[in-house]
């Protein structure tokens, strides 16, 4: 099995700033991608930001140029640098990593930490 434990979020202004970070432990052979997610009311779950073990980032466009996704591998940690928040990012973040066992995807979910921006 696997563990998320997430950190972070919170309440911030728009043009603010905040750090989210994920630390995984258990059974973390295999793994593919770690990365955020997040869901607003009403919407489905969007993939915001993933890190690859071999470093290649993914991000969705509407925060290219405002948020970056990095890792410690030795901790099995992913970070997220969320800058220039606008309220349309607030939503419920769900931290994400992806394992690929005998051909086949498993995906494990953080309990999600909320990120609220105000106008």
């Amino acid at each position: 099995q696997v563990q998320l434990v997430e950190s972070g979020g919170g309440l911030v202004q728009a043009g603010g700033s905040l750090s989210l970070s994920c630390a995984a432990s258990g059974s973390t052979v295999g793994i593919k991608t770690i990365g955020w997610y997040r869901q607003a009311p009403g919407k489905q779950r969007e993939m915001v930001a993933t890190i690859s073990t071999g470093g290649n980032t993914n991000y969705t466009d509407p925060v290219k140029g405002r948020f970056t996704i990095s890792r410690d591998n030795a901790k099995n940690t992913v970070y997220l640098q969320m800058n220039s928040l606008k309220p349309e990012d607030t939503a419920v973040y769900y931290c994400n990593l992806r394992r690929r066992i005998a051909g086949v995807n498993l995906d494990y979910w953080g309990q999600g930490t909320q990120v609220t921006v105000s106008s």
